[in-house]
């Protein structure tokens, strides 16, 4: 991310307004970009030497060029280590990596082997993003992290299998609404395990903390631009990782909801009319049109549910922190994504 590259002088954070819900919709929409995905190592390297252009004062003004470069970095690299994100985990590229492990998910009539192929392969994508996306003042071991992939693989896998077998022996209902209830099974098990999978991953986070900074006001800016000092952490706050990590979980919820709901729910209907009757094989081009189509509006919308720079009250962390707050008593940290 642009903050990791050289130069005494801040970026805007954005141009668009992220104390706002829609403000940060825009933004997140610029990170997902999957045109990001295109640009060459040399295209990298000059977007980088552009934003280092404004950030070293060589550059008195943010120009189209010098966003658009800044859109570039964002979308990839990494906010803490300043180095590039692996190209199928970041979020640019979320919805390809998950176009068709979503939609092998989503396919009618999966039996058990199906079932746990699919979650299996989907529980691993998420594992490599919440990892590579994490907040990186913590390191995660090679024993934690195989760790949280087996639980993960195991919560959904057993969420998967229960609900299957238990919605058939539902007779109460009604063979339509027993459909729509198989159609669901994926997203209760994405929509737990993914939840768990982010806790897991990032388990150490809230275990130790991680980097809080106070907020400066404009003026500490100011002075920080002309002495070229960096802003020390004022320590390790579990509180801060808790919110942090418990955010991402939510988000990942709110962006699995409308892509694991909407299109099985609406191929339901559609499977029941004749044009679709007449024409089987075109049930999977259909799903992954769904699929595509729901993914690509529902990741902005839930990336901005939260701000990835996340700004608190210093006195809703842990005591330590209560009067090494900035400006308006505020602290900052990375949320991760």
């Amino acid at each position: 991310m642009s903050a990791s590259l050289p130069g005494n002088r801040d970026l805007p954070a954005s141009q668009y307004d992220l104390d706002t819900y829609w403000g940060r919709v825009k933004q997140s929409a610029e990170i997902a970009d999957p045109r990001t995905l295109f640009v060459s190592a040399s295209g990298l390297e000059n977007a980088k030497k552009l934003v280092s252009s404004y950030k070293q004062g060589e550059a008195k003004s943010m120009t189209p060029q010098i966003w658009q470069a800044k859109k570039v970095v964002d979308s990839t690299l990494h906010p803490d280590t300043g180095q590039p994100v692996f190209l199928p985990f970041r979020m640019s590229c979320f919805v390809i990596s998950n176009l068709i492990v979503t939609a092998g998910m989503l396919t009618p009539g999966l039996q058990t082997t199906g079932t746990l192929l699919w979650q299996i392969t989907n529980q691993s994508l998420n594992v490599g993003i919440n990892n590579a996306n994490a907040n990186k003042s913590i390191p995660l071991s090679a024993s934690t992290l195989v760790k949280s992939y087996l639980f993960a693989v195991s919560a959904s896998c057993s969420v998967a299998l229960g609900l299957n077998a238990t919605v058939p022996r539902l007779k109460r209902l009604s063979p339509g609404a027993r459909t729509v209830l198989t159609r669901l099974v994926p997203f209760a098990a994405v929509a737990s395990a993914g939840a768990l999978n982010v806790f897991l991953m990032r388990g150490e986070e809230i275990r130790q903390g991680i980097d809080i900074y106070p907020t400066l006001s404009e003026e500490e800016m100011t002075q920080k631009e002309k002495d070229g000092t960096e802003v020390p952490s004022l320590g390790k706050s579990k509180k801060a990782a808790t919110l942090a990590v418990g955010e991402t979980a939510l988000s990942r919820v709110l962006n699995s909801t409308p892509i694991m709901v909407l299109p099985p729910l609406i191929l339901v209907r559609l499977q029941e009319k004749q044009w679709l009757k007449q024409r089987p094989r075109m049930t999977l081009p259909v799903n992954l049109g769904l699929i595509l189509t729901t993914s690509i509006f529902a990741l902005p919308l839930a990336l901005a549910a939260f701000p990835q720079r996340q700004a608190v009250q210093a006195k809703s962390l842990e005591e330590e922190f209560w009067n090494k707050g900035g400006k308006d008593g505020r602290v900052e940290f990375n949320r991760g994504i």
